[in-house]
């Protein structure tokens, strides 16, 4: 088993306490299904590797934790756990806020097994890949309205990567209540005119 990073531990240590215990469990349980997984800290975040190549990573944030895949595109999700929550969030299982939003191990650890196979195959994220392209953004005509309203807003949606403005449509869109499509939608107007992407705050 290779050596433990101390710089994780102790970003762990520093977290909230009711992260440290999710991080601490999601640690041993990469550990316990790729034993040869190095560690290390990317963007100021925990990271895993494998053969070289990114697993997996952790992140503690002020009310929740994610755990996502660097090979999150390209896996099965036989088991469904794959999610975004409501509210957004970041990773592969979308916000974590205790234990009991975690899957059982057995099931993230055969999510586990397959990103390594997917490593030892040389498969690379299809965002990476420059054979692959995403279809532009369907953008809301709600969104739409509101950008020509608001002229700085639209030249900061239309000067945004494709992904992230892919990111914006896809958080209004997914929005099950009309009350929460509304609110996404001003958030979103507000995080353009101050030239944010959707995740800003993730990157500071």
């Amino acid at each position: 088993m290779k050596p433990r990073d101390e710089r994780i531990t102790q970003y762990i240590s520093k977290s909230a306490d009711f992260a440290q215990e999710i991080l601490i469990h999601l640690r041993e349980v990469v550990h316990d299904f790729c034993p040869d997984v190095e560690e290390g800290m990317k963007w100021s975040m925990p990271f895993f590797m494998y053969r070289g190549k990114i697993l997996c990573n952790l992140a503690s944030h002020k009310h929740h934790c994610s755990f996502g895949f660097w090979l999150h595109s390209e896996m099965s999700d036989f088991h469904g756990l794959f999610k975004r929550s409501e509210e957004g969030g970041m990773g592969s299982l979308g916000k974590i806020t205790s234990l009991e939003d975690l899957p059982k191990d057995e099931k993230l650890g055969a999510y586990i097994v397959e990103a390594m196979s997917l490593i030892e195959q040389g498969t690379i994220p299809r965002e990476l890949n420059p054979k692959f392209k995403k279809p532009p953004a369907e953008v809301p005509a709600e969104l739409i309205e509101l950008l020509e309203k608001e002229p700085k807003a639209k030249a900061a949606f239309e000067s945004l990567p494709p992904s992230h403005q892919r990111e914006y449509t896809h958080w209004i869109t997914e929005a099950k209540r009309e009350e929460t499509r509304q609110r996404r939608l001003q958030q979103t107007i507000e995080n353009l005119l101050e030239g944010k992407s959707k995740d800003w705050k993730y990157m500071r």
